[in-house]
């Protein structure tokens, strides 16, 4: 069998997306690599979401609807994953762009790499509403068992970044809906990535494939919820691998450090607030020095003369070569 038969099986959990979803079905529809199963998972939407994608079917019969009750993401994916029998996954969230040769590119190295490696992730851009890239990511290399790594620090960074073999899906229970439960939603890409690095190995495609969007009042925009679904995932994991202890501590004040200046961004004085005081009460002497570090690093990104940098970056997510 070719690469080009290969059927992959796409995963979009939908809520309340009208602004952003079509965007992303055409950046599906845009795919370079053809055989796709394309299965929306409508979460229960109260706004025009679903008669968009309605509209979307009728362009493109690849296109398949799900409907369920609000349950949160976990369930959204997990029911979408069951609806398709593909051998290959790939989620995107309904407001997330990928690159047109994500899947190829990212199914090739799945391919060539060997029944070793269930997962390939890759780098993402961040992005505005309006589709322009805001900062381009972290570009990891890891590769192999990421587990200690992944300790260290979240190289997957999100989960429109993935591909997975659905045997290694199946293998990790799929995605865990207990933070939901628990009231703590937010983590369910972490942890799963967490679950999976467990189990398998993982490859990267280093391109920025993904545009992942920054939205107001998105689930990634509260600060010190994110912080403590992230948290939880990383003292389960310091519970049972002690000896990635160290790693683990350190992640969680750079996620102290990250969440509590991004709260400081927005104004959201009262997260800003018990984030900043706890990466200061964990990190007495480092904390005021990394947040003088950060400040300033702001600043020079808004003098002048560091305009012409800026400008290098491409107008929109959705005009750019990957």
């Amino acid at each position: 069998m070719s690469q080009g038969q290969v059927k992959v099986g796409v995963v979009v959990p939908m809520y309340n997306a009208e602004k952003t979803v079509s965007a992303t079905l055409q950046s599906i529809f845009d795919q370079t690599h053809r055989n796709l199963d394309i299965v929306v998972v409508d979460d229960g939407s109260t706004d025009g979401s679903l008669p968009i994608v309605r509209n979307w079917q009728a362009r493109d019969p690849r296109i398949r609807v799900v409907q369920q009750p609000n349950s949160g993401v976990a369930v959204a994916r997990n029911t979408g994953a069951a609806a398709t029998d593909a051998e290959f996954l790939a989620f995107i969230d309904a407001d997330d762009l990928w690159a047109p040769p994500k899947i190829e590119l990212q199914l090739r190295t799945l391919l060539e790499s060997g029944p070793d490696v269930g997962l390939v992730y890759c780098w993402y851009a961040s992005i505005g509403l309006d589709d322009r890239i805001i900062t381009l990511g972290p570009k990891p290399r890891d590769a192999g068992r990421v587990l200690e790594g992944l300790c260290a620090y979240n190289l997957i960074g999100n989960g429109s970044t993935l591909l997975v073999r659905r045997s290694v899906f199946e293998a990790s229970g799929g995605y865990d809906p207990s933070l939901r439960a628990g009231g703590h939603d937010g983590a369910e890409d972490f942890l799963f990535c967490f679950r999976l690095a467990e189990i398998t190995e993982f490859q990267v495609v280093p391109r920025y494939l993904v545009g992942y969007r920054q939205t107001p009042n998105s689930m990634s925009t509260h600060s010190l919820l994110m912080f403590q679904a992230s948290n939880i995932v990383l003292l389960e994991y310091r519970r049972r691998f002690p000896q990635y202890a160290k790693a683990i501590d350190a992640q969680r004040q750079d996620f102290r450090y990250w969440f509590g200046w991004g709260a400081l961004r927005r104004g959201q004085w009262f997260d800003a607030f018990v984030l900043i005081m706890a990466s200061v009460f964990f990190r007495p002497f480092d904390a005021p020095r990394h947040y003088a570090r950060t400040a300033w690093a702001t600043i020079k990104r808004r003098l002048p003369h560091r305009l012409q940098e800026h400008a290098a970056l491409p107008a929109s997510y959705t005009e750019t070569v990957w």
